[in-house]
């Protein structure tokens, strides 16, 4: 039995009695386990978690729906690592306000997904353990940080899934594997319980199979938490819960010229411009603007994202946190952190850390950080400009469909290059999202890209409700 659900067919189905959650729950299980080995979406199962919380969630609104969570949203009792040897053997000791809103809705946890480590990566080549696949090409990439997350929902291993966006590590991979990508307004979803990669970027989201799941998982995850003061009273659900009826010819969509660029393949290119098309035909209204911001926030972004790094990844010394090794071979402590962080942390971790502390030392604090600072100020103020004008703002959500793995890892600008649409969302602090856009052709590969809209702050109501009608009218 293949049952290829979405989360909306399977809360449809549980009412009318089409068939039991339990049905479901464990056809999922025994599905992940087993396609598993071919895609390493999955870092572990937990059974005996479902065991344990399966009575108490059976008659909650999502009852027994079951959704993967990524390694680096805390769930008490069970491991939460970060796909890094630095905490390959960490337990949380208390879990995430999104997980616990997942957990009093009735959902229950179907496993945890492997990640790029500490969420640095746009490949998820970069995890500790192995790295996950695309489901459109066991030699592709899926995706990252949030691969394993993208790939477990194409493959339909589970019903929809948790991820985190930091630069764009829902919305990429969401696009490179054919499903829809939500990453909120900052402060919409708590990010308490959250382990951090740079703290005032990240910003937890879903992966689902349909604009309508999105809407669904949101508005069980969102709401202010008072364990972190950076949600806010404004991220009340109502705003967004119920579809509006404004119609295409009501709705201003902005495409910016500077998406057309050299690093655009052209396949991507001839495919966004028929999507262009197909909106004009109806009747949305659309048009080609300047916006230069699309170009100059990325160094920005690659400035300030090592920064906060360095800062949230200090803590792991092998003293009170992270991986702990014995001294034997030290001369002193210096020489024991040094041997923890190089044992513990991956070259890529290293490399971030490395630019971030050249950033933020006393003779390049004013001189770098701070100005990048100031310009992120800027560009929140030029997008709540922009969207006085226009509804939502549209881009490839990528330049390049899924490549082959291990194709850019000696190439990290090319890798950086995955993320140029979709930074400026972070920065800006705004709600984005990918949906699909269609299917290109590569090296005798069928590979699904994306669509990327970006709407105002707080908006997510507008955002959810116009790429629900560009899916319904593909």
């Amino acid at each position: 039995m293949d049952m290829q659900l979405t989360l909306s067919d399977y809360l449809s189905g549980v009412a009318s009695g089409t068939f039991s959650p339990a049905e479901v729950l464990y056809h999922y299980q025994n599905k992940a386990k087993e396609k598993n080995t071919d895609l390493f979406a999955f870092l572990r199962f937990h059974d005996e978690y479902v065991a344990q919380h399966k009575d108490s969630a059976f008659s909650a609104p999502l009852r027994w729906a079951p959704i993967a969570i990524k390694d680096n949203i805390m769930t008490e009792g069970y491991i939460s690592s970060c796909a890094s040897k630095m905490l390959e053997h960490y337990v949380a000791p208390y879990s995430a306000t999104c997980f616990s809103r997942l957990e009093a809705a009735g959902a229950l946890m179907l496993w945890k997904t492997n990640m790029d480590e500490f969420a640095m990566g746009s490949s998820t080549e970069y995890s500790a353990f192995w790295p996950t696949k695309n489901p459109y090409g066991v030699d592709r990439i899926p995706g990252g940080s949030s691969g394993g997350s993208a790939a477990a929902v194409a493959a339909d291993l589970c019903l929809a899934a948790l991820g985190t966006d930091t630069g764009g590590s829902i919305r990429q991979p969401a696009a490179l594997c054919g499903i829809v990508g939500l990453k909120p307004t900052y402060g919409r979803i708590s990010r308490y319980g959250v382990q951090s990669m740079a703290s005032s970027f990240d910003q937890i989201g879903t992966l689902t199979k349909t604009v309508a799941d999105a809407r669904i998982l949101l508005g069980v995850i969102s709401g202010y938490d008072p364990k972190d003061l950076q949600t806010s009273e404004k991220s009340d659900v109502t705003s967004f819960l119920t579809p509006s009826l404004r119609k295409p010819k009501d709705i201003r969509i902005a495409v910016p010229n500077q998406a057309f660029n050299e690093a655009l393949d052209k396949r991507v290119e001839d495919l966004f411009r028929k999507k262009i098309e197909k909106l004009q035909t109806l009747w949305y209204q659309v048009e080609f603007v300047d916006f230069p911001l699309l170009e100059k926030v990325s160094t920005v972004y690659y400035l300030l994202i090592p920064a906060e790094v360095t800062s949230n990844l200090a803590r792991f010394d092998g003293v009170k946190y992270g991986l702990q090794e014995e001294m034997q071979g030290c001369k002193n402590l210096l020489e024991y952190y040094s041997k923890v962080r190089n044992d513990g942390f991956s070259n890529e971790v290293k490399k971030r850390l490395l630019l971030g502390n050249y950033v933020v030392t006393h003779e390049n604090y004013e001189k770098y950080y701070k100005k990048w600072l100031q310009a992120r100020i800027w560009a929140q103020r030029e997008f709540s400009k922009f969207f006085t004008q226009y509804d939502v703002v549209i881009t490839p959500t990528t330049p390049t469909p899924a490549s082959k793995l291990w194709e850019k890892l000696t190439n990290p600008l090319l890798m950086y290059l995955e993320d140029m649409y979709t930074v400026t969302a972070n920065i800006a602090k705004i709600p984005a999202m990918s949906i699909p856009m269609g299917m290109v052709e590569d090296r005798g590969d069928q590979l699904p890209v994306g669509l990327q809209l970006m709407g105002n702050h707080w908006d997510e109501g507008t955002l959810l409700d116009i790429a629900e009608q560009i899916e319904e009218r593909s």
